[in-house]
């Protein structure tokens, strides 16, 4: 048998009194209270390691999950222990995830499952190898005494593909989550010295009592129950972002099931879409908005009713520019006033754009448009405070129909318009514009021309020369505490977003939309030039068809990919992923049109009208918001 699995423990021990002499007795006392003292667990190593560069799949990814043990005392310190670190911080470390803790009792039942004896200490990517100290019996906020340290459970380890990595085992991300043996992490009160054979001594018990195991399952797990969601707000000890997951489970209660998934690891997509796939609309409209801008105003075919879409929301169009030529599959923002009539969408002219193109030279009024159902998040909040719209270029159409939802329910609000363009005749939607804010009763408008022709007119139709940026937004004098919605290029977007972060805007009040592709989340992958999306390299497959509607191509599946993630980078399609074993969520990605199958199951479902792309499958054709 491997050493590392038949530790020499002395027996555990109770007293009612420490007993110790010398400088430190003090301290201890105050510690403790006068409490009974239990010798809990005791440190078999103390591991650690520094972040390398590991080839994985073809890609350099960034990490320090080897840990190695060490010999003699370590100083755990308030971020780490000395010679440890972390190759993600966004995904770990910081104050209250220096010390990661896994128990000997795990390797003993993983070692069962995985029918596997080479594990070494430091196997699972922790800092402490224990004896004792349960998932099942030690609760958030406890605190424990090892060595000279001092420290307090703060969270359940959040698991994602690294650790897949160093066991060899793809799906160890889900087997964690899934048997209840996540581990936790300690954040350090106290800095001091540690090192294997040291006592673990519990000084003080978290309030409410809440187990590593209970609040892991509350978080992962189907069900998400209000009295143990409020219980788990109620520790101080718990980590902020554990905290943000359960008060958004909590706000997702609140609101009686219009949001379905689970909203404590992917944001809310807004409400389910009216209906899957795709509806016959007419074009009952077509209208010149300025120079390289048209809108099309969508009527249903039979005269039915329409879902009234959410100020901000867009809607997929399903284009057919030849008969024999594949669809083209195009995402745009409602433009106009939220109706159960009509929908109308905007489409500005871009260069080599073949939808666009179709849309503005061959389109007619009409023709039967195939159009998915309103989705997305990017929606006008509630509330009685001042909103601020940032656009520029054709970015202004999802702030234009909160426009016209503000001035339909004739808002008190305090109101901002705020748009940049080059000129007059590259101005959509002005005399509209112009309109709406006249009838708000507490409207402000500037707008921004960066090359203005001779015959526009300062004062009437724009209000500064120059881009829109952080410098005209703070000339304006607009609220720092007010809403702020932004859309447009993705410089702009980006200056803007950054900007009113350094301003001191919350990060709660900065909304923004983004068109086309967004941006990718592949943590711990070494950066690298991303190509546009393309078709895999080989021969096609012959499996169903799978349509990438944000980034506009095309594929017909192969039964070589694991799941419909490992497709869409082998396309080099922008995805967003962690675990890859449909735990995190964080690949979660909206369906617009067919079904998909799930090997393996995901621990608890997304939203009804998502799939997890790292761990599912087309069913049939698919139209995925990618």
């Amino acid at each position: 048998m491997n050493k590392d699995y038949a530790p020499t423990i002395e027996p555990r021990t109770r007293s009612s009194r420490l007993e110790r002499s010398g400088a430190n007795a003090w301290r201890w006392a105050f510690l403790l209270s006068a409490r009974e003292v239990e010798v809990t667990a005791r440190l078999l190593s103390v591991n650690v390691g520094l972040p390398r560069d590991i080839d994985w799949r073809g890609r350099t990814v960034h990490t320090a999950i080897w840990k190695r043990p060490v010999q003699g005392r370590r100083m755990a310190r308030r971020l780490n222990i000395d010679g440890d670190g972390q190759g993600d911080l966004a995904g770990h470390g910081g104050e209250h995830r220096a010390v990661f803790v896994y128990q000997i009792d795990s390797y003993h039942y993983w070692r069962r499952q995985l029918g596997r004896d080479d594990f070494t200490h430091g196997q699972f990517g922790e800092n402490f190898t224990v004896d004792g100290l349960s998932d099942h019996e030690v609760c958030i906020g406890d605190q424990y005494r090892i060595g000279s340290a001092l420290l307090e459970v703060t969270q359940p380890r959040v698991t994602c593909y690294r650790v897949g990595m160093r066991m060899s085992e793809p799906q160890m991300a889900a087997l964690l989550v899934a048997q209840g043996r996540p581990g936790f992490y300690l954040r350090v009160l106290q800095e001091g010295e540690v090192a294997a054979g040291d006592e673990i001594v519990q000084v003080a018990e978290g309030p409410e009592r809440m187990t590593v195991f209970e609040i892991n399952a509350l978080l992962y797990m189907p069900g998400h129950s209000r009295g143990q969601l409020e219980r788990a707000l109620r520790i101080p000890a718990l980590s902020a972002g554990w905290r943000a997951s359960f008060q958004a489970l909590l706000q997702q209660d609140q609101s009686r099931g219009a949001t379905t998934g689970n909203a404590g690891l992917a944001p809310s997509s807004g409400p389910a879409p009216a209906w899957l796939g795709f509806r016959p609309l007419r074009v009952s409209r077509k209208f010149r908005e300025s120079s390289s801008v048209i809108s099309l105003t969508l009527e249903p075919v039979d005269g039915s009713s329409l879902t009234r879409a959410l100020p901000g929301q867009f809607i997929v169009l399903r284009l057919k520019a030849a008969p024999d030529a594949p669809a083209l599959l195009r995402s745009y923002s409602l433009s106009g006033e939220p109706s159960t009539e009509r929908y109308r969408v905007s489409v500005k002219r871009e260069p080599h754009g073949g939808a666009t193109a179709y849309i503005q030279d061959e389109l007619q009024v009409g023709d039967v448009l195939d159009v998915s159902a309103p989705r997305g998040s990017f929606t006008l909040r509630p509330g009685d405070g001042p909103v601020v719209f940032l656009s520029a270029g054709i970015g202004v159409t999802p702030v234009l129909a909160m426009l016209h939802a503000l001035a339909a329910d004739a808002s008190t609000k305090e109101i901002w318009w705020l748009y940049g363009t080059r000129e007059r005749r590259e101005h959509p939607f002005a005399v509209e514009t112009d309109a709406l804010l006249e009838a708000l009763a507490h409207s402000r408008r500037h707008i921004r021309y960066s090359s203005p022709a001779a015959e526009d007119q300062l004062g009437v139709d724009f209000d500064a020369c120059g881009h829109l940026d952080m410098d005209g937004l703070r000339e304006t004098a607009a609220p720092r505490d007010a809403e702020f919605y932004i859309c447009g290029p993705p410089t702009f977007m980006r200056d803007m977003t950054a900007g009113l972060a350094g301003w001191g805007v919350a990060a709660g009040n900065i909304h923004t939309e983004i068109f086309g592709s967004g941006p990718s989340v592949t943590p711990g992958i070494a950066a690298a030039p991303r190509p546009q999306p393309h078709l895999p390299p080989g021969a096609p497959g012959n499996g169903p068809r799978v349509s990438f509607a944000r980034s506009g191509i095309e594929v017909r599946w192969e039964s070589g990919y694991q799941s419909l993630l490992e497709l869409a980078e082998a396309c080099d399609v922008p995805v967003r992923w962690s675990c890859r074993t449909g735990v995190c969520h964080t690949c979660e990605t909206g369906l617009v049109a067919g079904a998909v199958t799930y090997r393996p199951d995901p621990i608890d479902s997304p939203a009804g009208d998502n799939a997890l792309i790292c761990c599912c499958q087309p069913q049939g054709d698919i139209v995925i918001d990618l």
